[in-house]
């Protein structure tokens, strides 16, 4: 009777693990597909721009956007963005399109010193043509403390862009929650790229982990499978009880 319930014990535990290494490769798929999602629409957004009321109709995650409009007062700080392994800020403005269409625009990045003392950004020229790519805000992380605090006269410095939290801090009644990219050729702001991944895993090593994750699975499964077959095989071969073993024969 011991035997039998560590038995049920054993194929218990070998296909929990299993089961959870499974749940763990297929996130890791979902992950890939959801980065690869997003370099398709880049690669579909370089040939067609829209203004940003057409593209903030629409779902598509990735837009190439060209408008007019002007820059409305408040400032964002993403804090904590890493670009080139250094730390420092993402800029963003409020903007509404001579259409009425209202987000967040990526100045770009600014490094911060040491001491982290927020510097003094050049206000960009208002009205003004933007062009660039509409697109997903950073990856919020773990959502810890506060969206933003206070970090100055219109100054907000953010942990996360959550669009509903952030629009009434800035006066706003609503904000969509994408940005805009903004081309690095236009002449202001601050540095900045296209780079709807940066400091993260492209899609490949998410298919990478994802295999690793099945073949444990596997593993897990085969091993237990070996020691049954061990364990019936032993059965077997054992004596019956009230059955003298069997004696070669001279």
């Amino acid at each position: 009777m011991m035997r039998q319930h560590t038995r049920r014990l054993g194929w218990a535990a070998a296909l929990l693990a299993a089961g959870l290494f499974v749940l763990l490769g297929q996130w890791q798929l979902q992950r890939m597909h959801g980065k690869q999602a997003l370099l398709d629409a880049q690669a579909a957004a370089a040939g067609q721009t829209r203004t940003l009321a057409q593209a903030l109709a629409r779902t598509t995650p990735v837009q190439g956007i060209a408008d007019h409009g002007r820059f409305l007062p408040g400032w964002v700080l993403l804090d904590n963005q890493i670009r080139q392994g250094r730390a420092g800020v993402k800029v963003y403005r409020p903007f509404r399109s001579d259409s009425g269409a209202q987000l967040l625009v990526d100045l770009g990045w600014r490094a911060l010193p040491a001491d982290r003392t927020l510097p003094v950004f050049t206000e960009p020229p208002s009205p003004v043509a933007v062009r660039g790519l509409l697109a997903p805000p950073p990856a919020p992380g773990l959502a810890l403390g506060p969206t933003a605090v206070p970090a100055g006269p219109s100054r907000w410095l953010a942990s996360r862009l959550q669009a509903a939290e952030l629009a009434p801090l800035l006066g706003l009644t609503d904000l969509p929650q994408r940005v805009l990219r903004l081309d690095p050729a236009l002449p202001f702001g601050e540095a900045r790229d296209l780079d709807l991944l940066p400091n993260t895993l492209p899609p490949q090593r998410h298919l990478g982990y994802a295999v690793q994750w099945f073949a444990l699975a596997l593993a897990v499964l085969i091993v237990a499978l070996v020691l049954e077959l061990r364990r019936a095989r032993s059965r077997r071969a054992a004596p019956r009880p009230g059955r003298p073993p069997e004696t070669p024969q001279p």
